[in-house]
C-alpha cells in the first residue's frame, strides 16, 4: 500500500519543492515571501486532511464491516462538509492577508508580494479540499495507485506551469508570485475533477440520493467527532511554524528564507515516512474492525522499524550534499549557511518524528483521535516553541533548530510508549470478553 504513496507523496512535495525552487531564482525577497505564506497554506492543508482522517477512519472500518450503503453514505456527506468547512475559513483568510501576515513578521516589502500570491491562492483553496479529502476516503478502501496518480498529476500541471507563468515565454508576461499561484489553482482545478469522477464513477463511492437531515447530521457529527480533533493535531503544525517563522524574521530575510527551503527538502525526505502514516491508517482501521489485532501490531512495529533506517540513511546523505543542495535553491551565502544548519542539526531526529505520526494516525484508525491531539499539543504547544524562544536567545537561529530535533524526540519516545500501552490494554479487554 505505501509504494504508490511513496510515488504520490514524492510528486505532491516536488510540487511545492518546485515552486520554491522557481521562485528562489527571482530573488531572495520573493522566496523570503513564499516562506511567509508556508504556515498558511500548511493550515488549510491540515484542515482539509484533519476532516479526511475523520471520514477515512469511519469509512474503512464500515468496510472492515462489509457495509457498503453506510461507506457510500459516509463519503458523500464528508466531501459536502469539507466543502463548506474549508469555504468559511477561506472567506475568513481573504479579509485578513495584512493583519495576519504581519503578525507573522512579515515586512511592508513583503507583504505587498504576499498580497499577490494569497488572493490567487485562496480562490484555488475548495479545489484543493476534494482532491485531499478524496484521496483519504479512495485509501480507505486499500487503493493507494490511484491517490498517487491524482498527485503526480497535480505536480506535473505546476511543474509545467511555473516556469511559464513565473519568468514568461511565448508571449505570456513574466508574472513572479502571483505565476506560481495561478499555476497552483490550475493544477489544483484538474485534480478535482478527477477526484470527483474515480469516487462516483469508479469506486463508486457517491450517492446522489438526499439524505433526511437528521441522518445527514449524524454522519457529520460522526465525522467531526474524529475530523476535530485529527484537524487540530494538524493545525497546530503550522500554527507552531507561523511562530516559528516569527522568531527568526528578527533576523532577516536571508535567515526566513533559508529556514523555507531546509523545510522543504526536509518534507522530500520523509516522504516514505509520511506514506506509511497515510496507509497505516487504513490497514489498522480494515483489520482492527475484522479482528485481525495481531496484524495490527505487526504493522505498526514495521513502521517504526523504517523510520529508524531510512532517517539514518537521510541523515548521512545531508551532512555530506545539504550544503551543494542548498546553493541550487539561492546562491546567497547566509541563505545558504541556514539551509545547511537546519539539516545538520535537525535530520537526526525525524525518526522520532516518523514513529509520532505513524503512532498517531493508529490512534485515529481506531477511533481515539484525542491522544494522537494530546502529543502533538505537548510536542509543538509545550516543548517546541517554549524551547525554541529560550535557546535563539542564546544561540540565535540554530537554537531553534536544536529546540525541533528535541522536540521530535520527546514527541516520539511519549507516542511509542502511549499507543504500546493502549493496545495492551485493548487486547486483554477483548480476550476477556
Amino acid at each position: 500500500m505505501a509504494g504508490p504513496m511513496v510515488v504520490g507523496i514524492l510528486a505532491i512535495i516536488g510540487f511545492n519543492l518546485a515552486d520554491t525552487f522557481f521562485v528562489g531564482q527571482i530573488d531572495e525577497n520573493s522566496l523570503a515571501a513564499m516562506t511567509y505564506t508556508f504556515p498558511v497554506v500548511m493550515f488549510y492543508g491540515s484542515l482539509a486532511l484533519g476532516l479526511g482522517v475523520g471520514a477515512s477512519s469511519l469509512v474503512a472500518r464500515a468496510i472492515g464491516e462489509g457495509n457498503q450503503s453506510k461507506v457510500k453514505r459516509l463519503t458523500t456527506d464528508s466531501i459536502l462538509l469539507s466543502v463548506i468547512i474549508v469555504s468559511c475559513f477561506v472567506l475568513l483568510g481573504i479579509l485578513t492577508i495584512e493583519p495576519l501576515f504581519k503578525l507573522l513578521g512579515a515586512n511592508s516589502r513583503s507583504l505587498v508580494l504576499i498580497d499577490q500570491y494569497m488572493r490567487i491562492w485562496y480562490f484555488g483553496m475548495p479545489f484543493l479540499v476534494v482532491p485531499m479529502v478524496g484521496n483519504s476516503l479512495i485509501r480507505a478502501t486499500g487503493n493507494t495507485r490511484f491517490p498517487a496518480i491524482i498527485m503526480m498529476t497535480a505536480a506535473l500541471v505546476n511543474l509545467l506551469l511555473d516556469p511559464l507563468l513565473i519568468f514568461g515565454y511565448a508571449g505570456i508576461p513574466a508574472l513572479g508570485l502571483e505565476g506560481a499561484a495561478i499555476a497552483t489553482v490550475v493544477s489544483r482545478m484538474v485534480t478535482f475533477f478527477a477526484s470527483l469522477y474515480f469516487l462516483y464513477f469508479k469506486e463508486k463511492m457517491m450517492s446522489l440520493e438526499l439524505p433526511s437531515l437528521q441522518s445527514l447530521i449524524e454522519n457529520w457529527k460522526e465525522i467531526l467527532k474524529i475530523g476535530i480533533p485529527a484537524a487540530t493535531n494538524n493545525i497546530i503544525i503550522p500554527v507552531s511554524s507561523g511562530f516559528i517563522t516569527r522568531f527568526l524574521s528578527k533576523e532577516g530575510d536571508e535567515v526566513v528564507a533559508g529556514f523555507g527551503v531546509a523545510t522543504r527538502l526536509e518534507s522530500f525526505s520523509v516522504i516514505p515516512l509520511l506514506a506509511f502514516s497515510s496507509v497505516i491508517g487504513p490497514f489498522v482501521g480494515q483489520n482492527w474492525g475484522a479482528g485481525k489485532y495481531e496484524r495490527v501490531t505487526q504493522g505498526i512495529r514495521f513502521t517504526y522499524l523504517f523510520s529508524f533506517i531510512w532517517i539514518a540513511i537521510v541523515t548521512i546523505f545531508f551532512l555530506g550534499f545539504g550544503e551543494s543542495i542548498g546553493y541550487l535553491f539561492n546562491k546567497n551565502a547566509q541563505v545558504v549557511l541556514v539551509t545547511a544548519d537546519y539539516l545538520n542539526i535537525v535530520t537526526w531526529s525525524l525518526c522520532f518524528y516518523g514513529v509520532l505520526i505513524n503512532g498517531s494516525a493508529s490512534f485515529n484508525a481506531l477511533g481515539k483521535p484525542l491522544p494522537a491531539t494530546t502529543l502533538t499539543i505537548l510536542r509543538m504547544i509545550v516543548v517546541y516553541i517554549p524551547l525554541a524562544l529560550l535557546l535563539q536567545m542564546y544561540n540565535d537561529y540554530p537554537g531553534v533548530f536544536w529546540a525541533a530535533s528535541i522536540a521530535n524526540v520527546i514527541g516520539g519516545i511519549l507516542c511509542f510508549i502511549w499507543l504500546k500501552a493502549y493496545l495492551t490494554m485493548s487486547l486483554k479487554y477483548k480476550s476477556k470478553n
